[in-house]
């Protein structure tokens, strides 16, 4: 478990992720995360633009074919 501070930078407030942590989550300094809100609670993953744009197609296919997609799960 880690327990992270919150810390003013700017006008925004940030947190300090430890090395170990960066490690585990294999990203490092200029690096992008993608912050999704789960059930049970924010997940930190790395930003993969080429995933990013796969999920935005499927989320507009999901949509889109919300009825086809209903009618295929009965």
């Amino acid at each position: 478990m880690h327990v992270l501070k919150l810390t003013q930078i700017g006008n925004s407030v940030g947190v300090v992720l430890p090395k170990e942590l960066l490690a585990k989550l294999k990203v490092e300094k200029g690096d992008n995360l993608r912050v999704i809100e789960t059930p049970n609670g924010i997940e930190l993953t790395p930003y993969d633009e080429r995933i990013a744009r796969q999920i935005e197609a499927v989320e507009r296919a999901t949509r889109r074919y919300r009825n086809a997609l209903k009618a295929l799960a009965k």
